[in-house]
C-alpha cells in the first residue's frame, strides 16, 4: 500500500472513530486503558522481540547509546509503561467537565465545557513508549489518534500498536480510534502535515530537526514540543551535598532524554569548593565536561566550550559548564540559551529562590530539585503526550486536560435577539 492510501484509509478511519469516542462513557474507557494494560503484559515476549530487532538495527546503523536506550524495552520498563496506562484509568475523565457556567440577564444559561480536539497525529521518534502513553492518554480524552513513529523503531511501534488496538477494540472502543503508519517513507511525515481533513491537531515529540519541520510545514494545527536545553544553576547559598545529588542526577540519570540537564552554571564564590569534587564524579561517569576557562582550572580533563555548546541539546554523556559571577549573570545565561524547557536553581536563599522562579521563562522552574522531574507520570497525570513549551493552548507537560478542547453550551427557553 503506498502512504497516500495508508494515510487516506486511516484518516477515514479515525475521523469516523472520533465521533463515537467523544460520547463513549469513562467506564468503557477506563475498561479498555485496563485491557490494553493487561495485554502488554500478556504479550510482552512479543513486544520484545520486535525490540530485539530495532536495537540491533540502530546499532548496526551506529545510534549513539544514550539513544539506544531510549529505545530500549525490557520487562521492568514495558511494566511500568502498563502502569502507566492504569494509572491513567484511574485519572478524572476530563471530557464533559463543566469548566464554568453563568446566567445571562436574558436567561441564557451558558456553560463551557471540556470536549475532545478530535483526532490527533503523533509524530515521534525512537521512543516506543510513546506509543502506549499517546494511545493511553488520546484514549482517556476521548480523542482519536493516528501514529507515526520513526523507522528506528518500527518493529516495536508495530507490534504495540497492534497490541493496543486490539484490547481496546474488544473492550468496546470503535475501530479506527488506535492507528500506527507503518510505512517508513519520510514523505509520508509531510503528507500527515497536509491531512486537514482528517486531523485536527498534530503534535511531534523529537529532536529540534523534527519539530522545526513540523511547525514550519504543517498546515494542521501544531502543539509544539520542545527540545530540553535544561540548566541548574547552583547559587552561592547553596547546600553543596544537595547540589551535588541534584547536578549529577540532571545529567546522569537518563543523559537521552529532553529533561536532563545540558549546562551547569556555578557562582564563582562556591566553585572552588564545590567544582573539583563534582567534576570528578561526573568523569568517573563517563561524563565529558566542555567547560569555561575558569572551569577548566578546577580538572585537567575539561575541554574548552565553544559558543555552539551553550546552546546544544547533546542528549549524552555530555555537559557544559560555566563559572558566572551572579545570580544576574546565571538569568543572563538562562535566558540566552534556555528551550524554556526546564531550569532549577539549588540554594538556601529564599529571596535568590523565588526571583529565579519568577524571572526564569520556562514550562517547569525548579528549586533544589533535579529538571529530571518535568515528566507527565512524576507530575501526577498518569503519562504524558509530550512537554510543550509553546505557551498556546498548553505549556508544560500535557495530560488529559490538554487533549481537550472547550465548547459552549447554550439553554435558554425561547429567547431571540
Amino acid at each position: 500500500m503506498d502512504y497516500i492510501t495508508e494515510l487516506t484509509e486511516k484518516g477515514g478511519k479515525a475521523k469516523h472513530a472520533a465521533r463515537k469516542l467523544a460520547t463513549l462513557s469513562t467506564a468503557v474507557k477506563n475498561q479498555a486503558l485496563l485491557a490494553m494494560a493487561a495485554a502488554l503484559a500478556d504479550n510482552q515476549a512479543v513486544i520484545i522481540a520486535a525490540n530485539a530487532k530495532d536495537i540491533a538495527q540502530a546499532r548496526e546503523n551506529g545510534m549513539a547509546k544514550p539513544l539506544v536506550d531510549r529505545l530500549m524495552l525490557d520487562e521492568t520498563r514495558i511494566k511500568a509503561i502498563a502502569d502507566g496506562l492504569r494509572q491513567i484509568a484511574a485519572l478524572p475523565d476530563p471530557v464533559g467537565e463543566s469548566i464554568s457556567g453563568w446566567l445571562r440577564p436574558n436567561g441564557l444559561k451558558v456553560t463551557k465545557m471540556r470536549v475532545p480536539l478530535g483526532v490527533i497525529g503523533i509524530i515521534y521518534e525512537a521512543r516506543p513508549n510513546v506509543t502506549v502513553d499517546a494511545a493511553g492518554l488520546c484514549l482517556k480524552a476521548g480523542n482519536a489518534v493516528i501514529l507515526r513513529g520513526g523507522s528506528e523503531a518500527i518493529h516495536s511501534n508495530t507490534a504495540i500498536a497492534s497490541i493496543l488496538a486490539n484490547a481496546a477494540q474488544a473492550a468496546g472502543v470503535p475501530a479506527g480510534a488506535i492507528q500506527l503508519i507503518e510505512t517508513t517513507d519520510r514523505l509520508a511525515v509531510t503528507a500527515m502535515l497536509k491531512l486537514n481533513q482528517y486531523l485536527d491537531v498534530i503534535i511531534p515529540r523529537g529532536g529540534a530537526g523534527l519539530i522545526k519541520t513540523v511547525v514550519e510545514n504543517s498546515t494542521v494545527p501544531v502543539i509544539e514540543t520542545g527540545t530540553g536545553v535544561c540548566h541548574t544553576f547552583v547559587d552561592a547559598a547553596a547546600d553543596l551535598t544537595m547540589a551535588q545529588d541534584i547536578a549529577f542526577n540532571a545529567k546522569v540519570s537518563r543523559p537521552g532524554v529532553c529533561n536532563a540537564m545540558e549546562t551547569l552554571l556555578v557562582h564563582e564564590k562556591i566553585a572552588p569548593q564545590f567544582l573539583p569534587a563534582m567534576l570528578e564524579q561526573y568523569i568517573q561517569a563517563g561524563v565529558e565536561i566542555r567547560g569555561c576557562t575558569q572551569t577548566m582550572t578546577y580538572h585537567t580533563a575539561v575541554k574548552p566550550a565553544t559558543e555552539a555548546d551553550w546552546a546544544a541539546e547533546f542528549l549524552d554523556l555530555i555537559l557544559a559548564v560555566r563559572v558566572v559571577g551572579s545570580l544576574d549573570m546565571a538569568l543572563d545565561h538562562i535566558a540566552t540559551y534556555s528551550t524554556r524547557h526546564s531550569e532549577a536553581i539549588v540554594t538556601c536563599d529564599y529571596d535568590n529562590a523565588n526571583r529565579f522562579q519568577q524571572e526564569v521563562d520556562a514550562a517547569a522552574v525548579y528549586v533544589n530539585a533535579s529538571t529530571r522531574f518535568t515528566d507527565g507520570f512524576e507530575f501526577g497525570f498518569g503519562a504524558e503526550i509530550g512537554i510543550s513549551t509553546q505557551k498556546l493552548h498548553a505549556r508544560g507537560p500535557m495530560g488529559l486536560p490538554e487533549l481537550t478542547s472547550i465548547k459552549y453550551i447554550v439553554n435558554g427557553n425561547g429567547q431571540i435577539r
